[in-house]
């Protein structure tokens, strides 16, 4: 063989070896999970609004749009794939507030208006579309909570009302009572994630005076009692946290099948990322990620099998995109 073509058969080989590793770098980040893009939300784009879902709705309201904060709220219907505008939420334009419904009902609290603290709470009907005003949030006047529901109750906690918070609070919409619980575990925090799992909450991620943190709770309401769970970082000498990055502030958390997932978010980025947290293992898995543009501050809601992740911001962005997640599926590129 001359050296001309020794050069071209070493330059083939080489090249053959590129694209199979590049093959196997494709194979290696191709992760379970199908997002679907739906029709956009309808009201102006925006971030750090609230969402949850009643019966076989989603809901999302409040949030601020770059010059003002927001009151207008909307219904989605995923059998149609359109959205309604409902009744205006009835307190403070607010972005940084938390939502969640209890036993059909929607409920909104807490919140920053631009200039004040909020720790008002507010209860909305979807039969008579109607808001009624219920007993201030028990804690201090915040922004960047947490807010759940879980068995008939609803549980607002920590965020920052000038001061880092791990306060947990329980309401009772029969007695329209809230009732101090035990305080999280672990770290003090804002911007933080929750969601609940077969009556358990469980809330992680957050910052607190700069420190993003790694910590994560569980939490049953029947014992009132706190247990720490795996870390969310790489923080043993074990193979199984290798590769979480899950740490973060702003993400969207939701449930699913007894699963629990956190997206979009980041430690001081935007994101597009989704894990999978199962409770059974304590482990997590990464999921196919947010096809839509990355972002902070984003919503969610599940309704039967899926979740759906809309608004949210970049830097210079805001979004009204709307993005549906069936976890369990192979990804489809063409969705």
């Amino acid at each position: 063989m001359n050296r001309y073509l020794k050069n071209v058969f070493i330059l083939f080989l080489f090249l053959t070896f590129l694209s199979s590793c590049e093959k196997d770098e494709e194979e290696e980040d191709e992760y379970i999970g199908n997002w679907v893009e739906l029709s956009d939300f309808e009201g102006v784009a925006r971030t750090d609004a609230v969402a949850f879902s009643i019966g076989n709705r989603g809901y999302v309201g409040t949030g601020y749009d770059g010059y003002y904060r927001l009151q207008d709220f909307w219904e989605y219907n995923p059998e149609k794939n359109t959205w309604t505008q409902k009744a205006d939420f009835q307190g403070a334009a607010r972005n940084g507030a938390v939502g969640f419904n209890i036993n059909e009902k929607g409920y909104i609290g807490t919140g920053f208006d631009g200039i004040n603290k909020m720790n008002d709470f507010w209860e909305y009907d979807p039969e008579l579309n109607v808001w009624e005003r219920k007993a201030d949030f028990g804690g201090s006047k915040r922004y960047a909570a947490i807010g759940i529901a879980i068995n008939g109750k609803g549980y607002i906690g920590t965020g920052y009302d000038g001061n880092y918070l791990k306060d947990f609070w329980e309401y009772d919409p029969e007695s329209d009572m809230w009732i101090q619980k035990t305080s999280v575990g672990g770290s003090k925090r804002k911007d933080a994630a929750v969601f609940v799992i077969n009556g358990k909450g469980y809330v992680s991620t957050g910052i607190n005076n700069g420190v993003y943190i790694d910590d994560f709770w569980e939490y049953d309401p029947g014992t009132d009692i706190w247990t720490e769970k795996n870390s969310i970082s790489d923080a043993t000498d074990e193979d199984f946290d290798d590769e979480y990055n899950i740490t973060g502030i702003n993400r969207v958390a939701f449930s699913l099948n007894g699963k629990g997932y956190l997206a979009t978010g980041g430690m001081g980025v935007v994101g597009s990322i989704v894990w999978e947290y199962d409770p059974v293992t304590d482990l997590w898995e990464q999921k196919t990620s947010l096809e839509g543009s990355s972002r902070i501050d984003a919503v969610s809601f599940s309704i039967g099998n899926r979740a759906y992740v809309t608004t949210g911001r970049s830097s210079n962005s805001y979004f009204d995109d709307l993005w549906a997640l069936d976890p369990d599926d192979e990804y489809d590129e063409y969705d």
